[in-house]
């Protein structure tokens, strides 16, 4: 009885401190990203491509994740949103994250493999962004969110790829949607986690301030994900389709995003910057679920 005690608070805090190392809940989204796209290029469903395309998607998301603690441990010691990390926080050696890290990539690999090639193509691509490209950027320049935005963008994608085996203006569009999403996303966290971020070497913000000229470009930025958002339902994007009902909704959440972003342009506070946080990943999540179910309904 001893002995039990003594090892099941070990391997609970080494499961949580695993699903700390991936990002669980961002890596579950982004699972559901790629679970959308799918969804919405296939008129029938399988519940083994599901099951591949979740469990691989969760390997390249939360090795990518994980790479990325391992590279950042330093920096994240410095911020105070992330010194409690497994790796700074001193629970997880950098041996060990990279073991999870490295068979996450290899049974993700395998697993998209197994759906088509070009999916663990576009996987892998990825994950190299993110880790090789992103990651180091993000000490050198705000341009790092661009960078980020490639591999950010190709979950919702990744799904219809998947389901095709081919990269055509459906997917395209899928991906552009994705990308210029994140920039009033990142640019929000980024103003939010200004001085956490400062300490660390780190600046997400265009202008390098959390001033006006950053909030006009979110509100630019903004406009351009609503307009490719309902951009199908002009009947010019190959089999991917958008009925007028549906347009309209996504145009609806939209301008939600949209006021939210003026909010902040007026505001210019964290308050804003975190409510348009919140709205945005709603907007990601609800414009997902309207493509869905509009192909099915």
């Amino acid at each position: 009885m001893l002995v039990n005690t003594q090892k099941t608070p070990t391997l609970s805090l080494f499961i949580t401190d695993a699903l700390l190392l991936t990002k669980a809940r961002l890596t579950i989204s982004v699972v559901f990203s790629s679970l959308a796209g799918y969804l919405i290029a296939t008129p029938h469903p399988s519940l083994m491509h599901i099951a591949l395309l979740s469990i691989g998607g969760y390997g390249l998301a939360g090795a990518s994740n994980a790479f990325n603690q391992i590279i950042e441990k330093d920096i994240d010691a410095k911020m105070v949103r992330t010194q409690n990390r497994p790796i700074p926080g001193g629970r997880m050696s950098t041996q060990t994250a990279f073991g999870i890290a490295a068979t996450l990539l290899v049974v993700g690999l395998v697993l998209l493999y197994m759906l088509n090639p070009k999916t663990a193509m576009f996987g892998a691509i990825s994950v190299f962004l993110y880790t090789s490209a992103y990651t180091p950027l993000k000490t050198v320049t705000s341009l790092s969110v661009f960078v980020g935005a490639i591999p950010g963008a190709i979950p919702f994608m990744l799904g219809w790829v998947s389901a095709t085996g081919s990269f055509g203006i459906e997917a395209g569009i899928l991906f552009m949607i994705q990308f210029f999403w994140q920039f009033p996303h990142f640019w929000a966290i980024g103003w939010m986690m200004h001085e956490d971020y400062s300490r660390a070497g780190i600046n997400m913000l265009p202008t390098g301030q959390p001033d006006k000229s950053t909030a006009f470009q979110i509100i630019l930025y903004t406009l351009w994900t609503i307009v490719i958002s309902v951009f199908p339902v002009m009947g010019l994007s190959g089999a991917l389709k958008l009925s007028i009902p549906a347009a309209i909704s996504v145009g609806i959440v939209g301008l939600v995003l949209l006021w939210f972003g003026f909010a902040l342009y007026r505001n210019q506070n964290v308050v804003a910057a975190k409510k348009l946080m919140i709205v945005s990943i709603v907007y990601i999540t609800a414009i997902q679920w309207i493509y869905v179910l509009d192909k099915f309904l």
